[in-house]
């Protein structure tokens, strides 16, 4: 069974590439664009078959040249939600999707890919429904975009295509694999690091109304990423755009707080009043670049993924957290 990842030396493509794996299978095409070196790094533990370049891959894969494929679990992409050049945004989010996706149709393939609750945007209820999508930046709108061609495409009930076709609004993703996306790599990266090197973690004061610290979103555990990945992958009759996050939201003080207490050890764990008062957890000022292009408030509605059948239990951010400080600890 031969499998394709796009984004493969990305940070979801690694673990879904080590979950496929996992099960056995090795025969995966690994598509990346290795211009930033040190993501060879997500692939060299991991089993394939072949690496291709991204620039050469789509066109390839449109006439034939790997063969029978299984599937494509499409997570190639900009992820760079502070970029602004619209352009190449549009071309490596929207054409080239729609390229793949075409392709993939062509070629009896099967298409999992990445969308992002970044679609959302300025709503405050996400549900996967036009209604609520309301993007904050181009990010935001090139995956919505394809979202969109996919629904018109494969109609609203997801019926009318050849092959399975199924997109994953992803919330806000952490986990092993993702040092390569510097500052886009999730906060409980960069709170590992800084209270390695500074002593204390640093999160955004008061803004948007809420208070400091208290921002709330959907962190996801990439683990759970991946399983609900699989999922589909082992239910080839289920298609269409899924949320894929915990369900609950929490404050950003609940991942400062559970990095605090996960690199403690077998101290006592603290509260967050104390862990201020300690100096371990300090406010900072809300950047005015991220002004009125932030989303302070996300939790996945998870109704269309358990409507199809998909159970998968999400970690909390406490248990989440623990598992990756661990990871962290022992690289």
């Amino acid at each position: 069974m031969r499998i394709v990842v796009t984004g493969a030396a990305g940070f979801i493509g690694s673990n879904i590439v080590q979950g496929l794996n996992a099960r056995g299978i090795n025969d995966i095409i690994a598509v990346d664009d290795l211009t930033q070196g040190d993501k060879f790094r997500n692939l060299a533990d991991l089993r394939i078959a072949d690496y291709v370049d991204a620039d050469a891959f789509y066109e390839l894969f449109a006439e034939g040249a790997f063969g029978k494929v299984e599937a494509v679990f499409h997570e190639g992409a900009c992820s760079d939600t502070m970029e602004t050049d619209g352009k190449y945004m549009m071309v490596n989010n929207y054409t080239l999707s729609c390229d793949l996706f075409n392709a993939c149709q062509e070629r009896g393939a099967r298409l999992l890919y990445a969308s992002s609750a970044a679609t959302y945007g300025g709503s405050d209820s996400f549900r996967e429904a036009p209604e609520f999508e309301k993007p904050l930046n181009v990010y935001g709108y090139s995956k919505l975009l394809f979202d969109q061609r996919m629904r018109l495409e494969c109609g609203p009930e997801f019926t009318r295509m050849k092959k399975q076709v199924a997109g994953f609004r992803y919330f806000n993703a952490y986990g092993p694999r993702e040092q390569h996306k510097g500052r886009m790599a999730s906060v409980a990266f960069h709170q590992f690091n800084q209270l390695n090197a500074e002593g204390k973690v640093k999160l955004f004061g008061e803004y948007g109304g809420y208070g400091a610290g208290q921002q709330m979103r959907d962190f996801v555990f990439v683990d759970d990423v991946v399983a609900v990945n699989l999922w589909f992958f082992d239910h080839p009759a289920k298609s269409g755009i899924f949320n894929v996050g915990s369900g609950h939201a929490q404050p950003f003080n609940d991942v400062a707080l559970s990095v605090v207490n996960s690199m403690r050890g077998d101290l006592p764990k603290l509260g967050l009043a104390d862990a201020v008062a300690g100096g371990l957890i300090e406010y900072v000022a809300f950047p005015e670049a991220l002004r009125g292009k932030y989303q302070c408030y996300t939790q996945a509605d998870l109704t269309a993924l358990r409507v199809v059948g998909c159970e998968h239990p999400f970690d909390n951010v406490q248990t989440g957290i623990a598992k990756y400080v661990h990871r962290l600890s022992t690289a």
